[in-house]
This record gives C-alpha cells, sequence and structure tokens, in this order.
C-alpha cells in the first residue's frame, strides 16, 4: 500500500512540473492589444470604453475597433498552441 501512494505521488509530481505557456502567451497578446487600441483613441481624442458603437460614432473610432478585433482574432491561436 505504501509503495502505490509513492508511483501516485510521483506520477502527480511530474504532472505538475509540465506546463504549457499557451494561455500565458495569449493573456500577454490580449493585453498588447488592448495597449493599442487605448493608444488608438487617445491618438483621436477618445477614451477607450467611453464610445457606444452608434450611429455618430466617428469612423477612425471604428476603425480601432476593428483593428482591436482583428488583433484579438489573431491572440486566439496563442491560446491554443503548446507553447513550452
Amino acid at each position: 500500500m505504501r509503495i502505490s501512494m509513492i508511483y501516485v505521488f510521483i506520477i502527480l509530481y511530474s504532472t505538475v512540473l509540465i506546463t504549457e505557456g499557451g494561455p500565458i502567451t495569449y493573456v500577454a497578446c490580449v493585453a498588447a492589444c488592448n495597449a493599442a487600441v487605448v493608444a488608438c483613441y487617445a491618438s483621436l481624442g477618445f477614451v477607450f470604453g467611453t464610445v457606444t458603437a452608434g450611429a455618430g460614432t466617428p469612423a477612425a473610432v471604428l476603425a480601432c475597433n476593428a483593428a482591436q478585433s482583428a488583433c484579438w482574432v489573431g491572440c486566439s491561436a496563442g491560446g491554443v498552441a503548446p507553447t513550452p
């Protein structure tokens, strides 16, 4: 019984040592996308998060939103890719 517990501990411990950096890469990528869209809004004189996408929204702000969306799509691969 004691030997089997040692084997269980070794197996569990070895799986803890195996990590993947995919989720960390994804979070870093999304943070970079958000920083870029905040800079895009600031360059236009707007504050990110305060503009709704209504009929009166300037086209440049909508372009910032589209760029952020495209950036996030690019980040999605980082969330599933195994990165040691």
